[in-house]
């Protein structure tokens, strides 16, 4: 079993492949804590901040059907290099923002790096496994499920300092060149990002690849359970939308933000890399996503009685630890239970439903942003995700990850 520091080291096509999603995310935070600090100040709303949140994941949650069967079919690399170019360009426009009557235009530009995620997203995630050795898979999962919440510690942390120091706009210019930089990363990966395909088959149409992804999915309950885990955590996600309000509240201003989206990411980062030993064993994986789903809840339920800032940063870490847990447990059990000709389209399958729970939540939220308490939006969040884990357990309760994966039937090879 490779150790993640080896595999780091003497697997140039991961590292590259596991930098240039570094970089990806880290961007994704410089654009996205500067832009929830920079809204409310030119609007004197938390409307803008919620709606911006919204666009990011619905936009992403629309698109995955549609672009995972891109990733089956097409070149993932390319894919990854064009998605970070146009995502790029579009945070140029957010350069754009400066008033109350140009806020529209921050929507804008955040759909259109959505759907430049909305390709890079499972293009990289199904590419994943093909860049890794059999002995490497453990290891290399816990590093890639590390990534975002790297990434949000730095690009949280920094966006929200930068932010307060030197302005928006600043975060904005160093979010697209390092998106450009991606590209080149991608553009240096050396193994194939996916496996063959049969000359002799015909590419199917779009709708009849993501029918056959979907019913794949519906024939086998081990994967169904495993695409709907993460919507426990998606559907708790509007508390992100509060997190200028709360650091208010304390009045720990900017910095605080960056803080709270800082500690969200810590906890994503070691959740990941804590969760190592649970993935060399199957037979824990679906009680430990039923707990992590839960703690998540409960985390919440806490930080919203909470009187004392650093308690609500522990609460928040203790909150991501679990979700980015269930995160990389959820991905890792269906690298194992989908074969690489559908991995692209079930993994998008998964991310739909992961965000769209997400946009539902902050849609929700930002409906009663102006009018509830901070604390009751925490709390109403928290409790969401505790009663979808306990059904979700409920309901998968006689499941079992240690039984072998079916063999797909004959004419569902074609």
């Amino acid at each position: 079993m490779a150790s993640t520091l080896s595999v780091l080291t003497r697997n140039r096509s991961f590292r590259n492949l596991f930098l240039a999603e570094l970089v990806v995310f880290g961007s994704d935070w410089f654009v996205m804590v500067p832009l929830l600090v920079l809204l409310p100040d030119l609007t004197g709303s938390g409307v803008w901040g919620a709606l911006v949140l919204a666009v990011d994941t619905g936009v992403v949650a629309l698109l995955l059907p549609f672009t995972g069967t891109l990733a089956d079919r097409f070149d993932r690399r390319k894919i990854m290099m064009v998605a970070n170019v146009a995502a790029s360009a579009g945070v140029l426009l957010l350069l754009g923002v400066r008033s109350a009557g140009t806020a529209w235009l921050a929507m804008v530009a955040i759909a259109v790096i959505a759907v430049a995620k909305g390709f890079y997203s499972p293009a990289a995630q199904a590419a994943l496994p093909n860049v890794l050795d059999p002995d490497e898979l453990a290891a290399g999962n816990a590093v890639a499920g590390s990534a975002w919440g790297t990434m949000t510690v730095v690009g949280a942390s920094l966006g929200g300092v930068l932010s307060d120091r030197v302005g928006a706009y600043a975060c904005f210019w160093i979010a697209a060149v390092g998106l450009a930089l991606a590209a080149v990363l991608a553009a240096t990966i050396r193994r194939p990002l996916q496996a063959p395909r049969e000359a002799d088959l015909a590419p199917q149409r779009a709708w009849a690849a993501v029918g056959e992804a979907l019913r794949y999915i519906g024939h086998r309950p081990r994967v169904l359970a495993l695409v709907t885990v993460k919507s426990a955590v998606g559907l708790g996600n509007g508390v992100l939308t509060v997190f200028p309000l709360l650091a208010g509240v304390y009045g720990a201003g900017p910095s605080g933000t960056g803080l709270l989206f800082a500690v969200r990411g810590a906890g994503a980062l070691v959740g990941p890399i804590l969760m190592r030993r649970v993935l060399t064993n199957r037979a824990w994986l679906l009680p430990g996503l039923a707990l992590s789903m839960s703690l998540y809840g409960l985390a919440y339920l806490g930080t919203s009685v909470a009187g004392w800032f650093p308690l609500v940063l522990l609460l928040v870490f203790v909150a991501h630890l679990a979700g980015g847990s269930n995160w990389v447990m959820s991905n890792f059990a269906l690298q194992g239970e989908v074969p690489d000709r559908l991995r692209g389209r079930v993994f998008a399958t998964d991310m739909m439903l992961a965000t769209l729970a997400v946009s539902i939540s902050q849609l929700v939220v930002a409906a009663v942003v102006d009018t509830v308490d901070e604390r009751v939006v925490l709390a109403g969040c928290g409790l969401v995700t505790l009663v979808y884990a306990v059904g979700w357990r409920f309901a998968t309760r006689r499941l079992s990850l240690t039984d072998p994966v079916p063999e797909p039937a004959p004419d569902a090879a074609r």
